[in-house]
């Protein structure tokens, strides 16, 4: 990183931004026009009457292959799976209209929002990698829409379980204490289903492209809110802290055996194969931590700095900097001077031990509370930042929040392959790969088989 200053009496830090740097690019996907407009009527499959054309299956196999950070395409042979994978979100799209489940355009937003935190992005910058990419934003945001239908869908469909008691509660926190001692591991999913005996090896090549990709550095999260039919696709596939003895046995025996930042090979389980990812190992009740809360501002500059011939707009930009630091009084002169700025004033709560690089992990460790820091220039736009709390905490610890949402999250995902399995056995599923027929005109109705 590099610095410049409009006068020298004051050194600025030399540190990279607190925000990682986009994780997706824009990537040379879209295919040649004209053969898109022949191909976008061409009819994949037909699930109750509504159709899913062969462009939606090759805009989610361009979405595969944005994430992983590929220039190429996903091979044609993921296209099979991924159109069962749609014929799936159909049944599930189609059942939550039935109920008349709402789902606003603001939920879309939040779920966006959530993952473009996960993955370091910016606000905005999901979809404006999307587009780069010649991917029509909507391809996600549908899938999105489906994804949160589905999930209200289930919890209302759970009626008087939903509600999880104290005494289970108690439980759950007894067993916790129990296992002191022993080993957790936080794990991440995605979860692929086998719908019968003959889809197999299918599916088999399907999940062995996704850990391709994955091992060649798609972001686990986007791949998992993308692709996978589990219940924790919308946070990522994040199952959060668990013991060996809450995870199906095979994955259980899998991860005991894994190195922390491995992907593992498919793991066949009941309904369908299972992709991990351990992100860390800890001992059970011993895991304390320093969280900080805090408030960022950053001043973005008009292009990117030239520190040998700073604009005049980059000039101001660290001088406002440097006059807040100097003047601002406690988080809220922060978080004021953020607003409508393109980072969010609130990171969420940070755990100090894994801040990088050191020197930022020093700064931030010494900030006094409340007191602003000095400016920390980078390529495209000057921080602040300010430390409002500092806490140690056990992490380790199950709080009863914690344990009520994974006694929760355990029975939602049951019901959802329960309910899902039953949509299977009663839709009308018709599937046309290879053939050119054109997409049903309005109102006909195409030729369905059970």
């Amino acid at each position: 990183m590099t610095d410049t200053t409009p006068r020298r009496a004051r050194p600025f830090r030399r540190l990279p931004a607190l925000v990682a740097a986009l994780l997706i690019g824009g990537l040379p996907l879209a295919p040649d026009a004209a053969a898109q407009a022949g191909r976008v009527n061409r009819v994949a499959a037909v699930v109750n009457g509504d159709v899913v054309t062969l462009a939606e299956v090759e805009s989610r196999r361009r979405l595969l292959a944005l994430s992983a950070g590929m220039s190429g395409d996903v091979g044609g042979r993921a296209n099979d799976q991924i159109l069962r994978l749609l014929v799936d979100e159909r049944l599930r799209t189609q059942e939550v209209a039935r109920r008349r489940i709402p789902v606003t355009d603001q939920d879309i937003a939040t779920t966006v929002g959530d993952i473009e935190n996960r993955n370091g992005l910016p606000p905005g910058g999901l979809r404006a990698n999307l587009q780069r990419a010649g991917i029509d934003p909507r391809v996600l945001y549908d899938q999105i829409r489906a994804q949160v239908g589905w999930n209200r869908l289930l919890r209302a469909q759970l009626g008087a379980q939903a509600n999880i008691g104290d005494a289970e509660v108690n439980e759950v926190l007894a067993a916790a204490r129990a296992r002191q001692g022993q080993p957790e591991f936080l794990v991440s999913e995605i979860f692929l289903p086998v719908s019968n005996p003959g889809q197999d090896g299918e599916v088999r090549r399907f999940t062995d492209e996704i850990i391709s990709r994955l091992r060649q550095g798609a972001p686990f999260p986007m791949v998992a809110t993308q692709f996978s039919q589990a219940q924790t696709a919308l946070l990522g596939g994040d199952l959060g802290w668990v013991e060996a003895g809450r995870l199906d046995p095979e994955v259980a025996a899998v991860v005991r055996q894994m190195p922390e930042g491995a992907v593992s090979n498919p793991i066949r389980v009941a309904g369908g194969f299972v992709i991990v990812t351990l992100r860390q190992k800890r001992i059970a009740g011993r895991d304390m931590a320093t969280m900080l809360t805090m408030r960022q501002a950053f001043l973005p500059f008009e292009g990117a700095l030239n520190p040998a011939a700073p604009t005049a707009q980059q000039i101001r930009q660290v001088e406002r900097a440097q006059q807040i630091s100097e003047t601002g009084r406690g988080c809220d002169a922060v978080e004021a001077a953020a607003r409508g700025g393109p980072r969010p004033a609130d990171p969420g709560q940070i755990r100090l031990e894994t801040v990088t690089p050191p020197e930022l992990r020093d700064l931030l460790t010494n900030l006094p509370i409340g007191r602003p820091s000095q400016p920390i220039i980078t390529p495209d736009g000057v921080m602040i930042m300010a430390v409002c709390a500092r806490e140690t905490r056990n992490m380790a610890e199950v709080t009863p929040e914690q344990a009520r949402e994974r006694l929760l999250r355990e029975r939602v995902e049951l019901i959802s392959r329960q309910v899902l399995r039953d949509l299977q056995r009663r839709a009308q599923i018709e599937i046309r790969t290879g053939t050119d027929a054109p997409a049903p005109a309005a109102g006909q109705t195409p030729p369905r088989r059970g």
